[in-house]
Order: C-alpha cells, then structure tokens, then sequence
C-alpha cells in the first residue's frame, strides 16, 4: 500500500468535507451543545437532583393549609417564597384544581410529643415543573419541621441521624457535575461517533454516484482508496476534540489530562471508524449501512459501559487528573483491537474489489 497515495485520497477528501452535510451538521450540533450548555445544564440536572431547580425560580408560591395548628405553621412563616393561606379541605383542593394555589397541605391535629407518627398529606400538580420546583421548597419547610420534632421526641430515639457537610455550595457541585461529568465527555466523543458516521457516507458514495471505477482507473488501489476516506476522518476527531478542549481552557475550564485524553479519543475514534468502513464497504448502500452502524453503536456502547474504567468514566478521571497510570493499560488493548480490525478492513477491501 502506497503511503503518497493514501495521503492524496485523504487530502482531496478533506477539503471536500464542507460539501459534506454530515460534518457540517454534526460540527453546529456540537457548537449549540457548548453555547447553549447552560440551558442543557439546568434540565438535565434536575433529572438527577431536583433540589437544583431551586435556585432558578425566585417568584412566591400560594400554599393551601388545611388541618390544625402546628408548628409547622412557623416553618412555612421563615420561608419567604411560600405564601401560607388557611383554607379547609376541600377549599384547598378546589383552588388546586383551578391552578389558584400551587400546592395542598393537610396537617392531622396529632400533638408534636404524641406517640403515634404525624402523617401530612401533601398535594401538588400532577406532571408539571412547577410542582417540582414547589416540591423542593416544601422540601425544606419539612424537613426543618423533622429536626423540631425529632428535639421534642429525642427521649425515644435509640439513634441519631449522621449529618454530613460537604464542602462547597450546591449550584458549584451541580456545575462541576455536569462540565466534567457530562459535557467534557460528550463534545470529545462526539466527534469519533460522527467521524465514523462520515466515512460510511464517503464510501458508500462512491457506489451511489458510480465514480468507484473512474477513481479506480488512475493508480490509486481500492484498499488505498479506502484507507485515505479512513484517513480523512480519523485526522478530524483529535482536532475537534483538541479545539473543544482548548475552548474549554479559555473559558476558565481546566482540563488536566487534555493530551491523554485526545489520544483515548483518537484511539477509540479510528476504531469505530473502521467498524464503518467495513459496514460500508458490506452494504454499499448509505440507508441501510447507518442503520446497521446505529445499531451496532448501541450495542458497543452497552456492553463498553459495563465496564468500571469505561471511556465515559475514564475521560471524567483524566480531566481531573484522577486516572493515574493505569489508563495506559487500558489503551492497549483498544489499540491492539484497532490494529485487528485496521489488518481485516485492508483484507476485506482487497476481497471486495476482487469478487468486482
């Protein structure tokens, strides 16, 4: 295989990639996930801790109380966002019903030393962020009534609840949670995902437009042919993911093993690429090859996230620089299994190409 010739296949694909509608849809599909991370931050933090929603709400919420006198009623008082309103039972659940009140309590008159449990009913909106974020309120208001009851009724406890203060505030955790968490990990892996998706198109077109025989007509061997649109993609994933790092960086985002991390996803990256390629050059049809490679990338990704050092933990690890050494172990066998799967794409092209 000519390595002069590979490079040339490479280069003429490379500068035709911003006729490619795949990169340039993945490439704005990445740039809105970074300029609108915020947005993203908030919805899918609160899938994970509802109490984030919290501090995005600063408005006063109408709350039905129905039942006896309680201390309760002080713990809703130091609360400044929920506005209290005596009502009786079915007063309260009439104005929940008409959205007038945004929540229904019913406090039983059971005396806080009683030895019986206290049981409030609470009643919200069913599916509806409002009742989340009202949720996490009244959150707050209960449990500051649970420490007050646990004081009156301390003499019956047999144990007491360990309390735990983690350093930081909730909205630094919640951030930190979702750059190097979720964010960090999915604009560097996207790329490998999208560079693999690329090749399928480039090959398959090749077929489709019946230019494979004109290409083929000049020195250029089909398994070289192949190996440049492999090229051309593979190059793409460590600038992309370096460019997303580096952004990062400038951001005030620090990313300790940025180097480590680029060359894991330039590894991972070429061997999906190359689980393409082969789809491609089996199907020779761009429909049905992305549907197979779709599928396959499911399974890949379920069984490679049974793994405890799986690429999503490992690149969380190396960008706050907790990985230690043992990340090099686990690039060898990724390495090798592209090596493998680099030796079959060649054999398999040749046989393709033979068989006409």
């Amino acid at each position: 295989m000519n390595a002069r010739r590979v490079g040339l296949i490479a280069k003429k694909e490379i500068f035709g990639l911003s006729a490619e509608k795949t990169i340039v849809f993945a490439i704005l599909l990445q740039v809105f996930i970074a300029m609108f991370s915020s947005f993203l931050m908030t919805g899918l933090t609160a899938m994970y801790d509802p109490d984030a929603l919290e501090g995005y709400s600063t408005a006063t919420y109408g709350i039905g109380y129905a039942g006896a006198d309680s201390p309760l009623i002080d713990e809703f008082g130091r609360c400044d966002d929920l506005l209290l309103f005596r009502m009786d039972p079915d007063q309260a659940l009439a104005a929940l019903r008409e959205r007038r009140i945004t929540a229904a309590v019913f406090v039983p008159d059971t005396p806080p030393d009683a030895e019986e449990p206290i049981v409030i009913t609470l009643y919200l909106i069913k599916n509806d962020l409002l009742s989340s974020v009202v949720n996490v309120k009244l959150k707050d208001v209960l449990q500051g009534y649970e420490r007050e009851l646990r004081e009156v009724r301390a003499d019956r406890m047999a144990s007491f609840p360990l309390e735990l203060n983690f350093p930081g505030s909730a909205d630094a955790e919640n951030f930190f949670e979702f750059i190097y968490g979720l964010l960090i990990p999915l604009l560097v892996l996207l790329p490998a995902v999208i560079s693999a998706a690329l090749v399928i198109d480039l090959i398959t077109e090749e077929y489709q437009q019946k230019t494979l025989e004109t290409l083929i007509s000049t020195p250029v061997t089909f398994p070289e042919m192949v190996w440049g649109k492999i090229a051309a993609c593979a190059i793409l994933v460590p600038i992309q993911a370096s460019i997303w790092l580096f952004l990062l960086g400038v951001n005030g985002i620090v990313v300790r093993g940025a180097t480590a991390i680029v060359l894991h996803a330039s590894a991972g990256g070429l061997f999906l690429i190359l689980i393409g390629a082969l789809i491609a050059l089996y199907y020779r049809e761009r429909t049905s090859a992305q549907f197979i490679f779709s599928t396959a990338l499911v399974v890949i990704f379920l069984f490679v996230m049974t793994i405890p050092d799986n690429p999503l933990n490992l690149i969380v690890r190396l960008a706050v620089d907790t990985a230690g050494p043992i990340h090099w172990l686990i690039l060898l066998p990724v390495v090798g299994a592209t090596v493998f799967l680099g030796w079959a794409t060649t054999v398999y092209a040749r046989r393709v190409w033979s068989a006409g």
